[in-house]
């Protein structure tokens, strides 16, 4: 038996970006996530969808927010950081005077006998029929 994750109107979300409920997801008045329990509800026109990161599910976990508690979007450290340091390229005529790469084990031609489509050993005799290649 196969487990996957199902399809559904999280999925579209993306991560720390704020969306309208009633854009996402039509239903019944929400509450907010950061608003006091005796807080009546919010109509879901009002209310703000956000799917947070989660450190153990790749998925993510929404919250709805109202206008009130809406958190901030704030950009990803990795981003920010990436743009600030100025990466260093090799010359262009770098390249051209590396060594070539030996060919993978995998991608060397090897010799084959040509009745029997196999392997031949080193010697240059098929193993099978006999014949020499």
């Amino acid at each position: 038996m196969r487990i996957v994750d199902s399809a559904d109107w999280r999925d579209r979300l993306t991560y720390e970006t704020p969306y309208r409920v009633a854009d996402v997801i039509p239903g019944d008045p929400a509450r907010c996530a950061a608003c006091p329990p005796a807080t009546p509800a919010h109509d879901r026109a009002i209310l703000w969808v956000v799917k947070h990161r989660h450190p153990t599910n790749h998925g993510g976990f929404v919250r709805f927010y109202c206008d009130l508690h809406l958190p901030a979007r704030e950009e990803p450290v990795v981003a920010a950081a990436a743009r600030a340091t100025p990466t260093r390229r090799a010359p262009r005529g770098a390249a051209a005077t590396r060594a070539p790469k030996a060919p993978a084990p995998s991608d060397v031609v090897r010799a084959m006998c040509p009745q029997c489509f196999i392997e031949v050993s080193a010697a240059g005799e098929c193993g099978i029929c006999g014949t020499r290649v």
